[in-house]
Parts: structure tokens; sequence; C-alpha cells
């Protein structure tokens, strides 16, 4: 597909952009009606060891998302001389490693736990015990 069919996609919102939070950085990949990418961006981040448990904050995920859209926005407008303002789909992808749990009034119940934690055997062995089922401990 060349640069005329992709402009006209992105015009026409017959785009769908993914965003993938990974353990080193944020992607986000934005494709046409035929599945191929036609724009990219990213945002590298590092988790932190936090009172015993590696988390990302709140702030690095937001921060985060906004600089990985935004330089996948910046390609749009190098490749195509357009300022994105619309996709068609959207979709997000996060690590399978962890849960965020937010009370009634949306606060983190708990800091989210990164795959480098290793801190949940022993609920792991009981929830395999009771379930028949392999438990990670990342998700226990």
């Amino acid at each position: 597909m060349g640069a005329a069919e992709a402009k006209a996609a992105i015009l026409a919102n017959k785009t769908a952009l993914g965003i993938e939070f990974g353990s080193t950085r944020i992607k986000a990949v934005l494709v046409d009606d035929k599945n191929q990418p036609i724009a990219s961006g990213g945002h590298e981040w590092e988790n932190r060891y936090e009172n015993g448990v590696w988390t990302y904050s709140l702030d690095d995920i937001w921060t985060g998302i906004q600089d990985c859209y935004q330089d996948m926005a910046r390609d749009v407008k190098a490749k195509y001389d357009i300022e994105l303002e619309s996709v068609g789909v959207f979709g997000v992808s996060a690590m399978m490693h962890g849960y965020m749990p937010f009370n009634k009034e949306g606060e983190l119940l708990v800091p989210f736990r990164t795959w480098r934690n290793n801190i949940t055997g022993e609920a792991s062995e009981k929830l395999m015990e009771l379930f028949n089922y392999n438990i990670p401990q990342r998700w226990s």
C-alpha cells in the first residue's frame, strides 16, 4: 500500500490503533483496513522497586501512554502530512502478569505488580492445589 492509500484510510477512519503496555516499552501501531502497519510510536519505561514490589505508578502509565500516542501521531504527520484526529477502532493489550484492582472511587488498592515479582509463592501453591490448575505467582 502506498502513502496515498494509507492517508485515505486515515482520513476515512478505516484504521485500527493498538497499544501494548510491555515490560520495557509501550508500543502503538496504527494499521489500515487491510491490517497493514502504517504508523507506529513508542515510549521506553522501566519498573521501579518500591516497598518490596516491582511496579509502575499510575503517573508512569498515563505519561507513558500519552507520550506513546504522541510519538505515533508524529509518525502519521511525518509520513502523510496530516494530523491524526481519530481512528476507526482502538484496542489495548497489557502485561499478562498482573492486575490493577480499584475501589469505587477509582483509587488503586495495591500497587501494580510487574513480571519481576515473585512474592506470592504461598498463595500460588494454595491456589494450584485448590483449582488443580497451574496458577503463576504473579496472578495470585
